[in-house]
């Protein structure tokens, strides 16, 4: 499966963004899928993740109560609604795919990495 992240930009602080991870050449049902995220300087970082099956999903800590990870399989896409956007948001985020039912949050249990968006959050 191809993934690939679209719909970052620039926002002032308290905006919001949404992030799509379209699949392409297999359904994305087939997968869970997490979203990462790499700021300047830092290691890339768990944003949220969400199950193949049960739809069960997984927030960090930092973005808890403004993100939220949805999918739309009809449309072989999955979403990050991204509200309350604060400065320290700003980085690259990145949508994976592992093949396992469950979700995780660690990176190196995923095995399929779009390219990223860059969202950058002003002050």
């Amino acid at each position: 499966v191809q993934l690939q992240a679209f719909g970052g930009g620039l926002v002032q602080a308290g905006g919001f963004l949404r992030l799509s991870c379209p699949a392409f050449g297999r359904t994305i049902s087939g997968y869970s899928i997490g979203w990462f995220r790499q700021a300047p300087g830092k290691e890339r970082e768990f944003v949220a993740s969400t199950s193949k099956y049960d739809l069960s999903t997984a927030y960090a800590d930092s973005v808890k109560g403004r993100f939220t990870i949805s999918r739309d399989n009809a449309k072989n896409t999955v979403y990050l609604q991204m509200n309350s956007l604060k400065p320290e948001d700003t980085a690259v985020y990145y949508c994976a795919g592992r093949g396992g039912s469950a979700y995780s949050t660690i990176e190196s249990r995923y095995d399929y990495w779009g390219q990223g968006t860059q969202v950058t959050v002003s002050s």
